[in-house]
């Protein structure tokens, strides 16, 4: 018996998944893609999870894609293309399905987040770093440009800050990671899982539906101009507006008690 790549642990009104793999640095195996498509899956239609943790085990958090499984995908006759195709798709689809979980994703980062790494924790809604943490979008460094770790990361930092990433191969450290964009908090590496936790525990206290209903809002008003992204969040906060708990939220408030929260 293997253990699984992939492990989730529900802690209340929290889903903790552990990319599995520290042997091979948590690497972005087919198997470990298959089985965070199959969470992503079953989370999005769970309404007990409110918040959902990415974690790594082992000594780092991911060192991006399984490189031997690439090069193996080569002695097809195409010589790849087709498994690289389908690999970056699949890939792609796991990133997307992160951000249009109901629920936020928090990363907690350590060690390193190199590659399709940093693009995970880049696709996360937040992201807690260890201290002494390292992120690169470092495959030029072997000949191969992060074409698609680029996508999230340059909707996390400004284009400069990415393009130098991206071009140079360079690690940079957790604090210019927080300082760029890329990271919500940096904190003592052995304080990562509680700080995580905390940050967690704060977001899954608040009503879900609202939580929800703002998480994509977040992100459908993103590619809009400013006029677009206004109609379209006024519609929203019409919606959210007349919910039975946000009035009763509304209402506590003002009589200054705690809602009666249903949702």
């Amino acid at each position: 018996m293997t253990d699984p790549v992939l492990t989730r642990v529900d802690r209340g009104n929290v889903a903790e998944l552990t990319l599995n793999r520290p042997g091979a640095l948590n690497a972005l195996s087919d198997e470990l893609l298959a089985a965070l498509a199959g969470e992503i899956a079953a989370l999005e239609g769970d309404s007990t999870v409110r918040v959902v943790i990415l974690r790594g085990a082992g000594k780092v958090f991911c060192a991006g894609h399984d490189l031997k499984e690439m090069q193996a995908g080569r002695q097809a006759e195409d010589k790849g293309r087709g498994y690289f195709e389908d690999l970056f798709a699949r890939c792609s689809a796991v990133m997307m399905g992160l951000q249009t979980l109901p629920q936020p994703v928090i990363a907690q980062v350590h060690g390193i987040a190199t590659a399709a790494g940093c693009q995970l924790v880049a696709s996360c809604d937040m992201a807690v770093a260890a201290e002494g943490t390292r992120f690169g979008v470092n495959g030029v460094n072997i000949g191969l440009f992060c074409s698609t770790p680029m996508v999230a990361l340059s909707r996390n930092v400004a284009p400069k800050v990415a393009f130098e990433m991206l071009t140079t191969g360079e690690f940079i450290e957790a604090g210019r990671a927080r300082e760029v964009g890329l990271v919500n908090r940096v904190v003592p590496e052995a304080a990562l899982e509680a700080e995580t936790r905390a940050l967690a525990d704060v977001v899954a206290s608040k009503l879900g539906a609202a939580v929800k209903i703002g998480k994509r809002a977040f992100y459908d008003q993103l590619p809009l101009t400013t006029a677009e992204a206004y109609a379209h969040a006024a519609e929203v906060m019409v919606e959210n507006m007349l919910w039975r708990d946000t009035d009763e939220g509304i209402t506590a408030f003002i009589e200054k008690r705690p809602p009666d929260w249903q949702g």
